[in-house]
Parts: structure tokens; sequence; C-alpha cells
């Protein structure tokens, strides 16, 4: 990938406004010429983190943490260089250069993330057109809203709904088994991967569809949960369900709550308890360890009280010790 210049990240810079980049994330308080808050990065009571409009520059007295925007928006949205320049050039309405850019396997990623945000608004329509779902999700107590938060949808009970739908040529084919949307048998035949499931889209920090789990509606039917595959979008060990909607909930999480399930999560929004989130079908991991920190300074674990939900609880505890200091 080719360096972008200095020319260019001085005037990207020059036209963010570190104080409202910073302030849509934390209460900011003016304080003179400059804006203060507690650190959002480490656990504080009293503001020792400081924006100054004048030279585009945020300090922490607390812990050291400062940089510009980019940076700022690296480590509180967690987003790398490349993807946090593009979030400022969004907001400036000015293009990254071309250069700077894998053009190939860039292109190939957004057409990944078209396909699952393609493939999100299908499940939703045929949600709208299941009552079978619709009265699943009723039962559950999941309300409209909290249906449209979490854009839940429902894959219809058929083998090429979503091929016939989306996979209308060759290129679009490779495209949706690229994303885990498609299986194949041993007799190379490809259909659809999740059929008759309630949909629950998985977010990434920037809130993009990058993959998803199905609840099975007849209850003979297994695996009862079952997750897309882990593609060049999706790692089930760096995710947790359910952060993006948090962070959309609270400029400033306080604390997080893990539960066990896409529906655990669902429900405890539903009573307004809106700091929940879930592993995707994997024990507790360091990476997830790091990012639960990185969001919140209290992290709670909150699994079923069987056997199964004991051991779960104890393997997370093990990944959370070693990453605990102060403020943690």
């Amino acid at each position: 990938m080719a360096r972008l210049s200095d020319a260019f990240i001085d005037d990207l810079l020059a036209r963010s406004d570190i104080v409202e980049i910073v302030g849509s994330r934390v209460p900011l308080k003016r304080k003179g010429r400059e804006y203060s808050a507690p650190c959002p990065f480490h656990d504080e009571r009293t503001p020792s983190f400081y924006v100054s409009p004048t030279k585009q520059f945020y300090h922490c007295f607390g812990c050291g943490a400062h940089g510009t925007a980019i940076s700022f928006l690296m480590n509180y949205d967690r987003l790398e260089f490349l993807d946090a320049v593009e979030e400022l050039a969004r907001r400036a309405g000015i293009e990254v250069p071309k250069e700077t850019r894998q053009n190939n396997k860039d292109s190939d990623l957004r057409d990944q993330y078209a396909a699952l945000e393609a493939a999100a608004k299908l499940f939703q329509r045929q949600l709208a057109d299941s009552p079978r779902a619709r009265d699943y999700l009723d039962s559950r107590g999941v309300d409209a809203e909290n249906r449209a938060r979490f854009g839940i949808g429902y894959a219809a009970d058929g083998y090429s709904t979503l091929k016939d739908a989306l996979g209308t040529d060759e290129r679009r084919l490779k495209l949706l088994e690229r994303t885990g949307m498609l299986s194949k048998n041993d007799r190379g035949h490809v259909y659809d991967k999740f059929r008759d499931r309630v949909m629950f889209p998985i977010h990434d920090r920037r809130g993009r569809v990058i993959a998803f789990g199905g609840r099975v509606l007849d209850k003979e039917a297994s695996p009862k949960y079952l997750n897309s595959p882990e593609t060049a979008l999706f790692h089930k060990g760096r995710e947790l369900y359910g952060l993006w909607q948090a962070r959309q909930a609270s400029q400033k999480l306080e604390r997080l709550i893990v539960v066990e399930g896409y529906m655990d999560v669902v429900a405890l929004f539903q009573h307004g308890i809106t700091q929940a989130v879930a592993t995707l079908g994997t024990a507790t991991t360091a990476d997830h360890a790091e990012l639960l920190f990185r969001n919140a300074p209290d992290v709670y674990f909150c699994f079923d009280g069987d056997a199964a939900g004991r051991r779960a609880g104890w393997r997370a505890v093990e990944s959370v010790l070693p990453r605990m200091k102060d403020g943690r």
C-alpha cells in the first residue's frame, strides 16, 4: 500500500474539528480555551483529559494518552489507521487518494460488506412476510424498536431463497460463498446456509454487517444456533455481539455485561439494560477480554446457572484476570 502523503494528512486534520469528533463520543466541558472530560482511556473521577481546539490535539495528564483526531479514532473506535483516515475524510467530504489503496483487495472487501448488507435487508423483508417468525419474536417480548435496533430478520425455509435473490450471476455467487452465506455438499451443490431461522446480523465496530447468527424456530431442529463461518471479515474470537448497539446507546460505557447469546442481549436491551454483549458461540478469548476493557472499565459475566454456564464463567475469569490492572 502506498504511503499517504504528509500534505494530505495535514490537510485532513486541518479540515477536521477534534472537539466535535471527541465530543460526539465523550461528554466534554469547556475549561478556558480548552475542553476537559474524564479520560476515556482509563478510569478516573477527576478529569485530566484535555482537548485543544487551537492545537487540534488531545492529552491526558493521568495516563499520558495523546494525539490527533486520527489517533483518537484509532484508540477509541479501535480502527485501523486507514479506516480512521477514511472516517475523517468522509466527515470532511474529501476523497482519500486512490493510489493509497490496494484497489483489488479493497474493492473485493467493499463488495463483501455490500453483499452482507443486502442479505440483512432480504432477511428483514422476509421477517415482515413471516407471521410464524414474528410470532416467535412476539412470544419473546421483542418489540419493533429492538427488532430495528438489531436488524433482526428471518431466513426463509428454502434451499435457494438467498441464492436466487442475490446470487444472480457467477461473481455474486462467489461473493456469497466468501462471506459464508452459502454451503456446499459433497456433490458440489451450493445452497443457502441459513434456512428457517430468526437472523441476527453481527456488526463490526463501524456498524457494518460482517456475519450472522441464526436461531431455529422448530424446537426439534438442530443446532439451536448457527453462526457464520470465519471469513476475511469475521473472526468470532475478536467480535462481540451487541457492542455496536451498546456504544450507540451510550457515549461512555460505565460497564459491559457479557451474557451467553443473542436473545439474552436483545432481552436485556428490551428491559432498558443497554450494556449487554455476547461472545459468538465461543469461549471468552484474550482478544475478547481486551476488547471489553477498551470499551468499559467494569465487566460483568452473567451466564446461565447450569453446569455449562458455570464452566463458561470460570473460563471467562481465566481470560480476564491476566489483563486486569488499575481502573479495570
